[in-house]
């Protein structure tokens, strides 16, 4: 492995993260991110990393639906969940949304070895409570779809848009006029196949995890 990417919003879990993956992989170069918007932005730079290590809860995440964008906006690259939810439905929800594993942050080091192993080879890996369960419902399955035709700003704006934000704020907060962002926002209701912005959060919504009332979990 020569690129490896972590994404999480707590310095401590980054920097064991990194110590454990430096002592399995000594000759790979970690690069890191703290938030969504730098993740995208590195994701951006380092387009052929070997791996990306993604935490579900990270600010400017809702559920899976930075999964879902940057599976939509790089296929090749294998993305891995490391999560303190370890709910099983939550783990395989996202392997149907496009995670090559889910890797429960109470794992030790032996587990994430062979987890890691097991996934570069380009094979899946989850803790096996979460093999039996069922496939994502069609509802979530069509929502992921909608939403990975999605350019990237017009994801960046309905994510704004799903936090309760208008028009004028997202246009100050991305840097563009707010004629723009009504612009994105008509796209982005003629590909979700919406009528307006409730219609089109309600879609997003679908891709939320079900638990999220543990937030102080990293």
């Amino acid at each position: 492995m020569n690129e490896l990417l972590i994404a999480d919003d707590h310095p401590l879990f980054r920097e064991a993260l990194r110590g454990l993956v430096t002592k399995l992989y000594p000759s790979a170069t970690i690069y890191e991110a703290n938030t969504i918007s730098s993740l995208y932005a590195l994701v951006e730079d380092r387009p052929n990393a070997d791996l990306l290590l993604l935490d579900l809860t990270m600010p400017g995440a809702a559920g899976y639906s930075a999964l879902v964008h940057l599976r939509a906006q790089h296929p090749l690259l294998p993305i891995v969940i490391i999560s303190a939810h370890e709910d099983p439905v939550l783990m395989r929800r996202a392997i149907d949304h496009g995670a090559m594993g889910f890797i429960p942050k109470s794992a030790d080091s032996q587990t994430l070895s062979v987890a890691l192993q097991q996934i570069l080879l380009g094979d899946t890996w989850l803790p096996e409570e979460a093999h039996a369960l069922p496939p994502i419902s069609p509802d979530e399955k069509k929502a992921a779809q909608l939403l990975s035709e999605l350019t990237p700003q017009q994801f960046r704006v309905l994510q704004m848009v799903s936090t309760g934000q208008l028009n004028k704020q997202i246009a100050h907060e991305l840097g563009v006029s707010e004629a723009t962002i009504k612009t994105h926002m008509t796209a982005i209701l003629r590909k979700l196949g919406v009528n307006n912005r409730t219609q089109a959060v309600l879609i997003a919504n679908q891709l939320l995890l079900q638990n999220q009332t543990d937030t102080g979990q990293f």
